[in-house]
């Protein structure tokens, strides 16, 4: 921590704790992901190699294939919420525990609310984030660990498979076809984040460590949620510990937050921008890739007039008024 004395108390306090939750989802990760790489998949870029005889000054002219096939330094990081995955994983897991009668419609009714502001607003605000984590942290605790992966495994089905972008995941398997690992990196809970990352055929996953004991959530977190520093920390620790070299790795993300982990790798993607990430991309020559239709409702994720999502946010908006009114 000597590198840090140059700080304030209170941001060495806050860069302690985002090396710490780094660390230990570096760790955790580690523990949980696929033991062999997929093969890559050679026939997938065939055309760079069998070029024809007329053709061959312009592909000598034209930039290497991305990512490179069998290029073992490098690997790929992808943010979930809205990068992978339209809204927040938190979210969609809150709905399958009250399912499940971990809690009450009260607490129903605030993450519906949560919900519905993310999907419209399409970027991720800090004080939403961290009451939803504190909201699912106090749920949980008491709670095997094995118990919620097996609920997660059903929650994925009913809830966040049919939300990934086929996009993102068309990049994803890009890189495992060329040999590389891929990995998540959210602010989600690490169980749930392995279950997606697994689900996806992706190598694992970074994401949020709830502190457990005999493998019993106590209720508090290892560090602080994997945000915003916290995931450019988690990616170089996971980058040290694979040998990884980060000039050769890429990263994808939605959201101005990730700004951090894209610019520590040679190869940032902004993936459905928010406006923040946007400009800075542009400004930045990042790439850009948008999967989202042309209507700012679509864009934001926000469902059809009848779709869950938007029944569970008027719900939500219909309970705040009436307390106002009480």
């Amino acid at each position: 921590m000597a590198a840090l004395g140059w700080l304030t108390p209170r941001r060495r306090s806050a860069t302690a704790r985002s090396v710490l939750a780094g660390e230990a989802s570096a760790e955790a990760a580690r523990k949980t992901a696929l033991t062999e790489a997929p093969e890559p998949d050679i026939t997938a870029y065939t055309e760079v190699t069998t070029v024809r005889p007329e053709a061959e000054e312009a592909a000598e002219a034209a930039p290497p294939p991305f990512p490179v096939v069998g290029d073992d330094l490098a690997a790929a990081f992808f943010d979930l919420d809205n990068t992978v995955m339209q809204g927040a994983a938190i979210f969609h897991f809150g709905r399958g525990l009250y399912k499940r009668e971990f809690f009450r419609r009260r607490e129903l009714a605030r993450f519906a609310w949560q919900q519905a502001w993310f999907r419209l607003a399409g970027v991720e605000d800090p004080e939403h984030m961290q009451d939803a984590r504190d909201s699912a942290l106090s749920i949980v605790k008491g709670h095997k660990v094995c118990e919620l992966m097996a609920i997660g495994e059903e929650i994925y089905d009913e809830y966040m498979a049919e939300r990934i972008w086929p996009g993102t995941r068309a990049l994803a398997q890009a890189h495992l076809d060329a040999g590389q690992k891929v990995w998540l990196v959210t602010a989600a809970p690490v169980e749930t984040a392995t279950i997606i990352a697994r689900r996806l055929g992706l190598t694992g996953a970074l994401g949020t460590v709830a502190e457990s004991v005999d493998g019993v959530y106590t209720g508090r977190l290892v560090g602080e949620p994997l945000h915003g520093p916290a995931k450019a920390e988690a990616v170089r620790a996971l980058a040290a510990a694979e040998g990884l070299d980060l000039e050769r790795c890429a990263a994808y993300s939605d959201s101005h937050n990730d700004i951090p982990m894209l610019s520590l790798v040679g190869h940032p993607y902004a993936i459905n921008p928010d406006t923040k990430l946007r400009k800075h991309a542009r400004a930045n020559d990042w790439r850009l890739r948008d999967y989202r239709t042309g209507r700012k409702a679509v864009k934001v994720g926000v469902p059809a007039a009848a779709g869950v999502g938007a029944i569970a946010g008027g719900t939500a908006a219909a309970i705040a008024l009436h307390r106002r009114r009480r």
